[in-house]
């Protein structure tokens, strides 16, 4: 996957728990379980608006990009033709 969560680094420096984080949120502890893990492929604008509303940052705060090294590869070949 190329988006990264970095949810549970913005966590620890805020030092809040899963519990608190989900309950001043407003949804599951699972959901924001599953969202920290990265066990997620979409998640809404409104829960990562609330999410940056209750730690006080961005969403580049959490979420990163990182180019799969096979398509990579891949761009360099077709470029080498």
């Amino acid at each position: 996957m190329a988006i990264i969560l970095r949810l549970d680094r913005m966590m620890a420096d805020r030092k809040i728990s899963l519990n608190e984080l989900a309950e001043k949120v407003g949804i599951a502890n699972v959901n924001l379980s599953n969202i920290k893990t990265g066990k997620v492929s979409a998640i809404r604008f409104s829960t990562l608006n609330a999410i940056c509303d209750v730690l006080d940052c961005q969403p580049g705060d959490l979420l990163e990009f990182v180019r799969d090294a096979d398509r990579d590869a891949e761009k360099e070949a077709s470029e080498a033709r």
